[in-house]
């Protein structure tokens, strides 16, 4: 099982559904995009290059596709992640927090769950 997968934006709403309610058909993951601006044969092309790209596997049941993951949320996540911190931030951590803290709303909660890291990360 590999977890190094590039994956498109919109593929990540696909894999966001499929990790969330796995196994998944090809039409329960239609009806949870619906609010999406693509066809039926739009997604059903997402679900084929994950598939081909090594992201997904399936299984024929009938005349349905069953999907799951192959690949962990988890991992792609931190591949992702690296990715755009070295493309956006050259790789800077320090910069990606500083734009995040002072451009986005934070709640009390969320400030919290910072500092708590930040103690943390300070303490090893």
């Amino acid at each position: 099982m590999t977890d190094q997968v590039d994956i498109s934006q919109a593929e990540w709403l696909v894999m966001n559904i499929i990790w969330d309610r796995q196994p998944i058909n090809a039409s329960e993951i239609i009806k949870a995009l619906a609010d999406q601006p693509w066809t039926s044969q739009t997604i059903r092309t997402f679900l084929h290059r994950l598939v081909k790209k090594g992201a997904l596997d399936f299984e024929k049941e009938g005349n349905r596709y069953v999907y799951s993951a192959a690949i962990k949320r988890r991992a792609s996540v931190k591949t992702a992640s690296k990715s755009f911190l070295k493309a956006v931030f050259d790789g800077q951590t320090g910069p990606l927090i500083t734009h995040f803290v002072k451009s986005e709303k934070l709640s009390a909660e969320e400030i919290q769950q910072l500092r708590d890291l930040l103690d943390e990360k300070e303490s090893r």
